[in-house]
């Protein structure tokens, strides 16, 4: 599993909204009236961002987006606008903008944690890897107990190749906070690459225990036991699984959600056999939710 299901753009404003703004102070040869104006502007531009954080929380992006961009340039000294207007292109896709915009605002407030979060995760959104752990590491120097961020670190460092540290951060990020059972299958994730099958196994069995609803480590737990020969179990809880979710039966969405080479081999496998087929056609048949 690779991401939490969180909004970006709410994520990014975590400890950069809500506080008064500052009266911008000028020299003293500068005249009044300019000041007054500078001022002005730049409150304007940060109602125009409230606008679109709120818009954005009504899942109304084109319009947030547009408010957020002009906040940028009513208020470009300001790291709320920038951030806000980085989050905002990246839950539009439009990840160049978007980093560029967090890079904008991290260069306004450097030590800020929730903003280098948010373009670490930029990075990684853009398979770049190199940079997404610099930036992760960066803000977890500023928040080290953070589990999001360190679960977001785990999954740079396993598509960087960097498989122990991986492991080593999602535990972390597990210890932080236990019912994180994302953090728990992504273990069985890395080790199922190393080779270390019997090891991802109880990874994703601990995983279902914590939640038995969770269709990723059941269907990850069958194709592992499919594979080790024990068909009627498998089988079972492979079913089991696509009734939870049938997406994780697409292999590209398997792939979106870290599963490496060698397990995504082997579920293509295990969702071609006849039972699984004759399930998912089932599932299709259903009636769909409104």
């Amino acid at each position: 599993m690779q991401n939490r299901n969180l909004l970006v753009c709410l994520l990014i404003t975590l400890g950069l909204w809500g506080s008064n703004v500052k009266p911008i102070l000028g020299q003293a040869l500068v005249p009044h009236i300019l000041q007054l104006d500078s001022a002005q502007l730049e409150q304007t531009g940060l109602s125009l961002a409230e606008e679109a954080l709120q818009l954005a929380r009504f899942q109304q992006f084109d319009l947030a987006l547009s408010r957020a961009e002009l906040a940028t340039e009513l208020a470009p000294n300001n790291q709320r606008t920038w951030a806000l207007l980085g989050s905002l292109y990246i839950q539009a896709e439009e990840l160049e903008e978007g980093i560029a915009a967090l890079q904008q605002a991290q260069e306004l407030n450097p030590r800020n944690a929730e903003i280098r979060f948010v373009l670490g995760r930029a990075y990684f959104q853009t398979s770049d890897y190199k940079n997404a752990i610099e930036q992760l590491r960066k803000g977890l120097k500023f928040k080290p107990e953070n589990p999001g961020a360190l679960f977001d670190l785990g999954n740079a460092y396993y598509k960087h190749g960097k498989f122990k540290r991986a492991i080593a951060q999602y535990e972390q990020a597990y210890d932080l906070e236990e019912n994180l059972w994302p953090a728990i299958n992504n273990i069985g994730l890395v080790q199922y690459e190393m080779g270390k099958v019997d090891d991802a196994i109880a990874q994703w069995r601990e995983a279902v225990s914590i939640d038995s609803k969770a269709a990723e480590p059941l269907l990850a737990l069958a194709v592992a036991l499919y594979t080790q020969g024990d068909k009627e179990q498998s089988l079972a809880m492979g079913e089991e699984a696509l009734r939870l979710d049938s997406k994780y039966a697409d292999l590209d969405y398997l792939e979106k959600h870290l599963w490496g080479k060698r397990l995504i081999e082997d579920a293509k496998r295990f969702l071609a056999t006849p039972r699984i087929q004759e399930t998912l056609a089932q599932i299709e048949d259903l009636p769909q939710s409104p």
